[in-house]
């Protein structure tokens, strides 16, 4: 490799970064041509500007059936909650998006399908990448990088046409203390994972999401008969702590979170005795209080 490849952004220009092996990820995930999972296809582009956008938009087209997989190597507009941008070095985390269509579930409870990622990726990579993982609701990955709880991915769900919903999911991976975003942020890398190569990381999780997917879709979306709604609990580290929710037009709740309800909203104990809920979409910031 020269200089010059570096420069140019070669895909092979950092060497601890090994592209994905597109070919080797549809073997692993699309079964029986697409028949008998969840996955129908996988696509792995070098770059875009937010994977969300561009599965939203084949979607609208009718041009993605459900299980579309499409990941980017590098994304320069990717993005959170409330339109928070969200980048990172070409090759060092996982970006990637899934196109869902639970027709057999109640709309109603479609906002579950953020939560129910959230449990999928923190079980993936639990189990792949060896590192400890926690939930900030609604939809935040932490990890422990020097005994400090810092955020290493995120989740946003997007509505595609009338009957899908666009889960997208960001992982930081490989970023090292120098490349992270904000210094409250972290990456599998720094909370000490067994790997970071991202085929195997990418399988796990995709393969967790396909399982918890089915469960809750057969169970109608019930969060409580399929689990999720206890597992989402389990690993929620907002549960227990005292937290303030800084709601639109300068209004906040104190409180200390006491559970999730059948909703998905996280429920505040006030001083005041009251048990308020929140929703994700009601939420600016939530901040320890």
């Amino acid at each position: 490799m020269t200089p010059r490849d570096a420069a140019d952004g070669s895909r092979w220009s950092d060497l601890e970064r090994p592209p994905l092996n597109a070919a080797a990820l549809r073997r692993a995930l699309v079964r029986d041509g697409g028949h008998g999972g969840l996955y129908c296809d996988v696509q792995v582009v070098q770059r875009t500007g937010s994977t969300n956008s561009d599965l939203v938009a084949l979607a609208d087209a009718g041009n993605a059936d459900e299980g579309a997989v499409l990941v980017a190597e590098e994304q320069t507009a990717g993005r959170g909650r409330l339109a928070r941008q969200w980048t990172a070095p070409p090759r060092s985390g996982l970006f990637f998006s899934v196109l869902l269509r639970p027709a057999e579930v109640p709309v109603q409870r479609w906002g579950w399908l953020p939560l129910l990622a959230g449990v999928a990726v923190a079980t993936g990579l639990s189990r792949a990448a060896g590192v400890d993982t926690a939930l900030k609701w609604p939809n935040d990955l932490l990890v422990t990088v020097d005994g400090a709880e810092r955020k290493a991915g995120g989740i946003l769900a997007e509505r595609a046409g009338e009957d899908g919903v666009v889960i997208g999911v960001g992982i930081n991976v490989s970023l090292r203390a120098g490349e992270l975003p904000v210094p409250q942020a972290g990456s599998l890398a720094l909370a000490g994972a067994v790997t970071t190569d991202r085929d195997p990381l990418l399988r796990a999780v995709l393969r967790s999401l396909e399982d918890w997917y089915g469960r809750w879709r057969s169970a109608g979306g019930d969060p409580a008969a399929s689990g999720l709604q206890e597992a989402y609990a389990a690993g929620c580290a907002t549960l227990g702590r005292t937290v303030r929710a800084e709601l639109p037009g300068d209004r906040s709740v104190v409180g200390e979170a006491v559970a999730v309800d059948g909703d998905g909203r996280l429920v505040l104990a006030t001083e005041e005795g009251v048990r308020q809920p929140v929703g994700a979409g009601d939420i600016v910031h939530l901040r320890p209080a």
